[in-house]
């Protein structure tokens, strides 16, 4: 139970500290955060929640992390249903917070695009579903081989948390111009529930190419790099 509560409060926080941070902070008239704020919102979240609680559930907060550590031999399969019920409804409880403080602000209409993700009109940039597909592939796969080899028993000790945070902060100021960034299903869901509408029936690419890039990832780091 303790594992499954840091997990739930350290999806939280990533939702709530990233997302919330591109809801009412990147644009914020004349002094607003922009993509590159957002993008380090998201890696503090990651890098604060790991010291916080990473020695006890291991700091997953993502799905596709848990399969991807699953895959690379890292992480019991019995556990993974429980992780990843925790992950979603921790980025769901967040979600609701974001929306109910969104609706309080004195001039709110609607909730507009709630930082969810999205591919062809709803991407940021108008990409397509082939080149979201590609990167959110991708930079799970990157995202999960940094997460391996940072926490590798011969790596340094104590700086795994900055090496993931760093990532994560790295891959927001690749991506968000192309799919507002994924690379965690939970995240995905808890947005595309509020937002609606054809965010909800876009959320299956946000589970399939962060997943099967975090799977691949795991399968590369066990064949290649997890041997003398």
């Amino acid at each position: 139970m303790k594992k499954l509560l840091a997990e739930f409060f350290g999806t939280f926080w990533l939702v709530f500290g990233g997302c919330g941070s591109a809801v009412f902070a990147a644009a914020f008239p004349e002094l607003g955060i922009g993509f590159t704020g957002v993008a380090l919102a998201f890696g503090l979240t990651v890098l604060t929640m790991a010291y916080a609680v990473g020695h006890v559930s291991g700091a997953h907060f993502n799905p596709a992390v848990s399969l991807g550590l699953w895959a690379g031999g890292k992480f019991p399969a019995k556990d993974l249903i429980g992780y990843i019920l925790a992950q979603v409804i921790g980025a769901i409880a967040a979600a609701g917070v974001l929306y109910l403080i969104l609706t309080g602000k004195s001039d709110f209409v609607d909730i507009g695009s709630f930082a969810a993700n999205g591919y062809g009109e709803l991407s940021p940039g108008g990409y397509s579903m082939v080149s979201v597909l590609i990167a959110e592939f991708i930079l799970t796969l990157f995202f999960l081989l940094i997460i391996l080899g940072s926490t590798y028993p011969k790596a340094p000790k104590g700086f795994a948390g900055i090496a993931i945070g760093l990532a994560l902060t790295l891959i927001h100021l690749i991506s968000i111009p192309i799919s507002n960034t994924s690379v965690n299903p939970a995240r995905s869901t808890s947005q595309a529930l509020f937002a609606g509408g054809e965010f909800t029936a876009q959320l299956w690419l946000f589970w399939l190419a962060p997943i099967a890039g975090a799977i691949v990832a795991g399968f590369i780091h066990k064949a290649f790099f997890d041997k003398e």
